[in-house]
């Protein structure tokens, strides 16, 4: 594999979009619950609006070089926004999918983790 730094945004964002949701489903598997529950709890998560409130969560722990992927993902030309989301809120996902996705392709799977634990303990939190 190239360096993930010399990957587009939308590639970087279309690994990131599989490693988040497989996060989810990783914790969401650990909560022993019901799978239509578990269905349920990753969509909650997994959609642009979700993971633009929860970016907010780790956006001010950013290094210069994470930024700048969040923002080359966020930047990017998308084809098509669903009606479900707000345009700003679908780009800031995006960024947020190419983030995870660089972190994924360059080894760096500890901050990644590190990252995701923090807004999936949010998303915790908010559920009670």
């Amino acid at each position: 594999m190239e360096d993930p730094i010399m990957l587009s945004g939308l590639q970087l964002a279309f690994v990131g979009d599989a490693v988040y949701g497989l996060l989810v489903r990783q914790e969401l598997a650990n909560t022993k619950r019901p799978i239509k529950e578990l269905h349920a709890l990753s969509v909650e998560m997994v959609n642009a609006t979700a993971q633009a409130k929860y970016f907010e969560i780790i956006s001010n722990q950013l290094t210069e070089n994470e930024m700048t992927v969040f923002k080359r993902g966020r930047n990017a030309k998308a084809s098509n926004v669903p009606k479900h989301s707000l345009v700003g809120e679908y780009h800031a996902a995006t960024g947020l999918e190419a983030l995870f996705g660089y972190l994924y392709l360059s080894n760096q799977t500890e901050r990644m983790n590190l990252l995701f634990q923090q807004m999936w303990n949010a998303f915790i939190k908010e559920k009670g």
